[in-house]
């Protein structure tokens, strides 16, 4: 995954990426049970993809599940992978599951 997407090793870490960002967060979760792994590394591609693209645009986090459960709670999150656009800290969007790099396009255009 790019240098770009930052990944939080704690609930304080991630909170305090959000709070740095001057520009809408794109927070994906994702899960290292068995169901989950493979999933997530696809989506890793995507993201990753995305996080370069959206440069200055965008901030992306990869938060995991298990590291930040504090946050997957805010969110209400039940699965991986799983996304949350934020703008100045207010949920805008949320979706789950795999998703193409066109699909992830057209998600964050809509809200952006």
């Amino acid at each position: 995954m790019t240098k770009r997407v930052h990944r939080p090793r704690e609930d304080a870490e991630f909170s305090f990426i959000l709070g740095m960002s001057t520009v809408p967060v794109l927070a994906y979760f994702t899960g290292t049970w068995p169901k989950a792994i493979e999933p997530c590394r696809l989506m890793d591609l995507v993201v990753g993809g995305i996080a370069e693209e959206y440069m200055g645009r965008l901030t992306v986090v990869r938060a995991d599940i298990t590291r930040c459960p504090a946050a997957t709670e805010r969110y209400g999150i039940t699965g991986a992978p799983s996304y949350v656009l934020l703008k100045e800290g207010e949920v805008v969007a949320q979706a789950a599951g795999p998703v193409t790099t066109a699909e992830a396009r057209e998600f964050l255009d809509s809200h952006l």
